[in-house]
């Protein structure tokens, strides 16, 4: 008997991976994340399945099915939104399987940042611009760890992508202004890849009166960075002629390059 943490993508049944698919359609029992995770993404599941959401549930809940249907000798399909790994709230439940000596496998997924990207159609990481990508969140409830405060992360001028802090954009805007400036690009997605998905573009200098005038609050990814609208930026070196490397070595002027069939 196994346990499978499946990322079920951000909403769109349609990008769950073809594993994470498999997989849920074999489990005899399915607990899955109803408030994040639409039920559109357990269809074909086996008819006798046990599909229970897990969402008015506690952590010792879940775990005591879990406990219960490894008793009972079956596997069990837990599955969350996004990928497990961002914001999954996995740990906690793979720390107490250990204890209990209940094998698990992890199933990676779509981020929500990732699709938004693909949404947006923009590429996070750009030649000339930047080459990081920052996943954090905006501290409030659940408090973040000194060092990685808004302000902190911001001198690095990276994309960022803000989870969990849509209901406290004007702070959010306060502490990135002076890094960024005001005109910085900035995007606001809304349930991405769910059937209400929504969305608000602009600058550090007026997403906050968009995103209310939208009445976002909840369910929504901030992404800031110059990468969200170019005005310029380097072709990669894995197009320029002129860089060798393993797959395209360098050949001289008046040599025609070999084009493997």
């Amino acid at each position: 008997m196994t346990v499978y943490f499946i990322g079920a993508g951000p909403g769109d049944p349609d990008l769950i991976t073809v594993k994470g698919l498999r997989l849920l359609q074999q489990c005899p029992v399915i607990l899955y994340a109803g408030s994040l995770v639409p039920e559109e993404v357990l269809a074909g599941v086996r008819e006798n399945a046990r599909v229970e959401d897990t969402a008015p549930l506690s952590l010792e809940e879940i775990v005591e099915r879990i406990r219960v249907a490894h008793e009972a000798g079956n596997d069990v399909a837990r599955v969350h939104s996004g990928d497990p790994s961002i914001y999954g709230a996995i740990g906690e439940q793979m720390r107490r399987l250990d204890s209990l000596g209940i094998p698990y496998d992890v199933v990676p997924g779509v981020t929500a940042t990732s699709a938004s990207a693909a949404w947006l159609k923009r590429e996070l990481t750009l030649s000339g611009i930047t080459q990081t990508v920052i996943y954090t969140r905006y501290g409030s409830k659940t408090p973040m760890p000194a060092k990685e405060n808004l302000d902190a992360l911001a001198q690095h001028g990276a994309t960022l992508a803000i989870h969990l802090g849509v209901s406290h954009i004007h702070k959010i805007v306060r502490e990135l202004e002076p890094h960024y400036g005001a005109g910085c690009p900035v995007a606001v997605c809304y349930r991405t890849g769910w059937p209400d998905q929504d969305l608000v573009t602009g600058t550090l200098s007026d997403i906050v009166a968009k995103v209310r005038a939208r009445k976002f609050t909840r369910t929504s990814l901030i992404l800031v960075g110059a990468v969200l609208d170019p005005r310029q930026f380097n072709d990669s070196y894995l197009y320029n002629e002129h860089q060798a490397h393993i797959y395209r070595p360098k050949v001289k002027p008046d040599q025609p390059r070999k084009v493997k069939r």
